[in-house]
C-alpha cells in the first residue's frame, strides 16, 4: 500500500557515441529533495524533525500537539518533574520557527493538549500525569484560567487522589491523557492511565458523571489513551476511543452504550478528523487513515517490521531511525489544508510535518 520515494532523486543519463561504446553515466544528486510517502489521493512530503528549538530548551518525549487557527503548532512533552525552571509547551509558527514556551506546572507529566474556540476566543486544554495529576483550561499564552484534579464524586479514587501529588499507578489513580469536546460546551475527559474511566463536565469544568472502566472491550477498557467526538459526514456523531492496549478503537454514545468496534491497530494512541479522513498515530510505527466507512485508505511510514518485530529501532538512538518512517506516533493533528502533524514517544523528542501534495 505504501508509495516511497528515496531522499535523493538520481538522474541518469547515459551517452552512446557513434561506434555503440557505451559512456560513464553521469549521476546528477538535486539535493533536499523531501521524501514521498503515501499512494493515491493521500500523498505526503515527509519534514522529520520540523519544529526547531532554541539551545535553551531541549526535548524531553514528546507526546502531544494541537493547531491554532492562526497556524501556531503547540507541542507538550512529558518533561521531567526536577526540571520546574524548564517548561513543557512550546509553540511554533507555521513555518515550525519558534514562537514561546511556557507550561513549567506540567512537567514529569505533561501528557494530552487541545486548542478549542469558545465565543471567539481560542484556549488550550491540557492534561498531565504521573506526578502532576492535573487538566487545566489555559489562554494561549499559557495564563492559568483554570486548573482541576480527580474527580472524587465518581467514586473510583483513593482518598485523597485530588490532593496528593505523587506519581501512583492503578485503577483507583488520576492519571488523564486526553480530552474531546462536546456540542454543549462541556468535555470528555479520558483517564487513560488511571482508573480507564471516560469523564463527562461541564462548560466550566464540573464533573457530571463517568463510563467504562478496565475491561477486554464492548464499553470496558484497557489503557483508554486517545478520545475524539467524531462527527465525520456521512456518520452519526459519537464519541471514539482509542482503547490502546486491546489494539482496537471503540465507538459509542455520550452514554457509553457500545456500539462498534474495529481491530486491526498496534497500540492505537490517539485521534484526529478532517473532512471524511480519521487519523490514527500508532505507537506501533505507523500512522493510519481511515475513510468514513473506517476503511483503511492509507499508512503511512510504516516501520512496524523494524521497530516492533525484528527490534531494529530504539527509541532511545535517533542514529537507527529510519527516513520517512516512524518510531513511536503518539499524537498527530491535521492542519486546516490536510497537512499532518505528529509528535513521537522518542526519548530526544521528534515531531514530523507531512505536507499533503494530492
Amino acid at each position: 500500500m505504501k508509495f516511497q520515494q528515496t531522499r535523493r532523486n538520481f538522474l541518469t543519463r547515459s551517452v552512446a557515441g557513434s561506434a555503440a561504446i557505451a559512456m560513464p553515466q553521469l549521476v546528477i544528486a538535486k539535493k533536499d529533495t523531501p521524501m514521498v510517502i503515501g499512494e493515491g489521493e493521500h500523498k505526503f512530503e515527509v519534514h522529520h524533525n520540523w519544529a526547531q528549538l532554541p539551545s535553551r530548551y531541549s526535548w524531553q518525549t514528546t507526546h502531544n500537539v494541537a493547531l491554532d487557527k492562526a497556524g501556531h503548532l503547540y507541542v507538550i512533552h512529558e518533561g521531567r518533574a526536577n526540571l520546574k525552571d524548564h517548561p513543557s509547551i512550546f509553540v511554533f509558527d507555521s513555518k515550525g520557527k519558534f514562537v514561546r514556551a511556557f507550561g513549567n506546572q506540567f512537567q514529569g507529566g505533561g501528557h494530552g493538549i487541545e486548542v478549542r474556540e469558545e465565543d471567539g476566543t481560542e484556549y488550550l486544554y491540557v492534561c498531565a500525569y504521573q506526578n502532576v495529576k492535573s487538566f487545566a483550561k489555559l489562554t494561549l499564552k499559557g495564563e492559568t484560567v483554570w486548573e482541576k484534579y480527580a474527580p472524587m464524586d465518581s467514586g473510583v479514587y483513593r482518598k485523597d487522589e485530588d490532593k496528593v501529588r505523587v506519581k501512583r499507578w492503578g485503577r483507583d489513580a488520576f492519571m488523564p491523557t486526553n480530552f474531546a469536546f462536546l456540542d454543549d460546551g462541556g468535555f470528555l475527559l479520558a483517564d487513560g492511565y488511571g482508573s480507564f474511566c471516560i469523564h463527562r463536565y461541564d462548560k466550566d469544568g464540573n464533573w457530571i458523571s463517568h463510563f467504562g472502566g478496565p475491561g477486554k472491550g464492548e464499553g470496558k477498557f484497557s489503557t483508554p489513551h486517545g478520545i475524539w467526538m467524531d462527527r465525520r459526514d456521512g456518520r452519526e456523531t459519537n464519541v471514539a476511543v482509542c482503547d490502546r492496549a486491546n489494539h482496537t478503537i471503540q465507538f459509542l454514545n455520550l452514554d457509553g452504550q457500545h456500539l462498534e468496534t474495529i481491530r486491526g491497530y498496534g497500540l492505537p494512541a490517539n485521534l484526529d478528523t478532517w473532512k471524511n479522513l480519521m487519523l490514527v498515530p500508532e505507537l506501533h510505527a505507523r500512522v493510519t487513515l481511515l475513510n468514513e466507512n473506517n476503511e483503511v485508505v492509507a499508512r503511512l511510514g510504516d516501520d512496524v517490521e523494524s521497530v516492533v518485530k525484528r527490534k531494529k529501532v530504539s527509541r532511545n538512538k535517533p542514529a537507527t531511525w529510519n527516513d520517512g518512517k516512524f518510531v513511536h506516533p503518539h499524537d498527530a493533528c491535521f492542519g486546516p489544508n490536510g497537512d499532518i502533524y505528529i509528535a513521537e514517544w522518542v526519548a530526544t523528542g521528534r515531531v514530523t510535518r507531512l505536507k499533503r501534495l494530492s
